[in-house]
């Protein structure tokens, strides 16, 4: 070992390995990039001379790939080097938002030119998605898995509020085409630190059968734990109301009467501060019952509709998403734990696909309906409705013996870390994705 060695293991923890540290610095730039490019995307739209409608289409068209190719992505990942498939989505994503810049920066782009560049956008997250979970679940060990979660975690998180601020400054001063040159720019970054990652300490699988065959194979693991598909339903639905709930009915509550749009940002970034100081929580906790812990923290995620349905005035609106925050990402954090427990390794990626199918599907559909409810049945009622499926649901999840009993082992996980064999080493996307990602919709950073 030489002496410049010697000092990083010395000053970084055992579990920051070296995968770990390139794969979080992929993920800080790519979120980064991201989530001021959907600020973008709408705004192009918009100056283009769309309506509100064209942006639902362009996001519409993002939405159907992603669902479309979910699980062939899932068997994909798990058949080739997940490396591989991250940093092929990296570079089609880099393409598409580069194509959608060059647009944007040189003329008038046209409504289905922009649909079919957030449909490629959408297709490499299908892909991106579970190779980017399955390889970080296979990259941790140890028992400082959990931390090693968190703080990747706690950057996503940090990128993703900064990343949004800093795109709408950006928007603002020098327009929508340079905000998703930059994201372009991101994601060929992020690739290729994702392609100096080392997989040797991770075993090669074999490939019998085909993809058909793959995928049955994983909805026979998903299928064979009820606490797992017990948690896949169950956010499939709460999902899908909590999109509805914050993309329809919070800004019109919002707009007649919190203020107007500041206020409603202004709690939405609250949530996201929340979730930061979840994941910072989560470094220094082992919860023994992983999804009992995880269960129960679901149940504040029915407070902020009802919060709208009353409506809360704006400043306690604000703490309460930010307390909601917290909870959310500590389910998230016991989530990955158990997954990473309980999950052959070699079929990471497809459980993540059926994971991901189930979270995302219900989406455009609750949201689409969003606005009929509210004419049948009213606002108020739309909201309080949102806040008691989400508190029934994981009512229900708490009757499945697994999610109250399921308890962390601190045992060795089934492969080592590829970069340092005796210690955890985290990886990545948008992405880790699991349900937290997945409640803000479907466009998140790869």
């Amino acid at each position: 070992m030489r002496p410049g060695q010697l000092h990083n293991a010395r000053t970084r923890p055992s579990w920051a390995g070296r995968n770990y540290l390139l794969l979080t610095g992929a993920t800080v730039i790519a979120n980064l990039g991201s989530s001021g490019a959907l600020i973008a995307t709408a705004f192009a739209v918009l100056a283009a001379g769309g309506s509100a409608t064209d942006v639902g289409l362009v996001a519409a068209a993002r939405t159907i790939p992603l669902v479309l190719f979910l699980l062939i992505g899932g068997a994909v990942a798990d058949r080739l080097p997940r490396h591989h498939v991250m940093v092929a989505a990296n570079a089609l994503s880099c393409i598409s938002q580069g194509l959608f810049a060059l647009l944007v920066l040189t003329g008038q782009p046209r409504l289905w030119q922009m649909a079919v560049l957030a449909a490629l956008g959408g297709t490499g997250q299908a892909f991106f998605a579970p190779a980017s979970e399955g390889m970080l679940l296979a990259s941790v060990s140890g028992e400082q898995a959990g931390r090693a979660f968190a703080v990747f975690r706690m950057g996503m998180s940090g990128a993703n509020i900064g990343g949004a601020a800093l795109g709408g400054a950006l928007v603002a001063a020098v327009g929508p085409g340079w905000v998703l040159a930059v994201d372009s720019a991101a994601f060929a970054l992020a690739g290729a630190l994702r392609a100096f990652l080392d997989v040797r300490g991770i075993p090669e699988r074999t490939t019998g059968g085909g993809i058909l065959h793959d995928l049955r194979d994983g909805w026979r693991e998903v299928a064979s734990r009820p606490w797992l598909w017990a948690v896949v339903v169950q956010f499939s639905i709460v999902n899908a109301v909590v999109s509805a709930a914050e993309a329809v009915y919070g800004p019109l509550v919002a707009e007649e009467h919190l203020g107007g749009p500041g206020p409603w940002g202004l709690a939405l970034a609250a949530f996201g501060a929340g979730t930061a100081i979840g994941a910072l929580l989560m470094t220094r906790i082992k919860p023994r019952r992983l999804l009992l812990t995880g269960a129960l923290c679901v149940f504040p995620l029915a407070l902020p509709s009802a919060a709208l349905a009353i409506p809360l005035p704006a400043p306690g609106l604000t703490a309460l998403m930010f307390g909601t925050g917290i909870a959310i990402e500590v389910f998230s954090v016991t989530w990955m734990m158990a997954l990473h427990q309980e999950i052959p390794e070699e079929k990471f990626s497809r459980v993540s696909s059926y994971d991901w199918l189930g979270s995302v599907s219900m989406i455009p559909l609750a949201t689409a309906l969003a606005g009929p409810v509210q004419n049948l049945i009213g606002r108020t009622a739309a909201l309080w409705s949102c806040s008691a499926l989400i508190a029934l649901l994981t009512a229900a999840v708490l009757c499945v013996p697994d999610i109250r009993h399921l308890t962390r082992r601190n045992t060795p996980p089934l492969t080592p870390s590829p970069s340092t064999p005796s210690s955890p080493s985290t990886p990545s996307p948008p992405p880790p994705v699991t349900e937290s990602d997945k409640i803000a919709g479907t466009n998140n950073a790869q």
